[in-house]
């Protein structure tokens, strides 16, 4: 734990599918990938890097290009909305994550989302009513840039007017989170709930209380 002021934590970003929620686009892809008779984990590579592949990711294209692709590169079957729902309500926001980023906000953190999102995260955030939760939503598909890209890094330290070691970045993919820390930010890979109280903890922050009936 650092005393330093120069090392405080004043900004956290949280990823959205597989941290502040499940991972609805995984999980949805593979049930696609079994529903179609495709090997899950092929699919889902495929289809993840078809979505960076595309620009879809970053707002280049639209959905309906997307599964074009999709149905064009693999054997998938289906209308989009089938699809897309398929995904979708998968993505469920995590209750206890959201106490957590309303704790963390109340004790004067700026708390931002940061997703390699598209249209989608919207159109999440008009069912759940996450977004007010958070200070800032930085969304890949609005900023036109992912975090696949190191340099998205610095320039949302910029645009939050921080410094990269006060900003602490939280997310469950590693090629992410090696790239923050290459990036001066402190990089947190999110494993479990359970890992996470202890690396926030161990960071000077505040996560509350973990209970041992608490969901890891």
């Amino acid at each position: 734990m650092s005393s330093d002021v120069t090392d405080k934590i004043h900004a956290i970003l949280i990823d959205f599918g597989g941290v502040l929620a499940e991972e609805g686009f995984r999980e949805g892809l593979m049930a696609i990938a079994r529903a179609n008779g495709l090997d899950g984990r092929e699919f889902f590579r495929q289809a993840a890097q078809l979505a960076y592949e595309s620009g879809y990711v970053i707002g280049k294209t639209n959905e309906a290009a997307y599964w074009d692709l999709i149905r064009q590169r693999t054997k998938v079957r289906g209308l989009d909305q089938e699809l897309r729902e398929e995904i979708l309500d998968r993505f469920a926001p995590r209750p206890w994550m959201i106490e957590l980023v309303r704790r963390l906000r109340c004790q004067g953190h700026e708390m931002v989302l940061l997703s390699d999102q598209t249209n989608w995260l919207d159109e999440l955030d008009a069912r759940y009513g996450f977004f007010r939760e958070f200070d800032r939503i930085l969304n890949s598909y609005h900023m036109g840039k992912g975090k696949n890209d190191p340099t998205v890094f610095p320039d949302v330290v910029r645009k939050l007017g921080k410094e990269p070691q006060n900003v602490l970045f939280i997310d469950d993919n590693e090629g992410h989170v090696s790239r923050a820390r290459s990036q001066g930010l402190k990089a947190r890979l999110f494993v479990n709930r359970k890992r996470l109280w202890q690396e926030l903890a161990q960071l000077g922050l505040d996560p509350g209380e973990l209970l041992e009936d608490s969901p890891l």
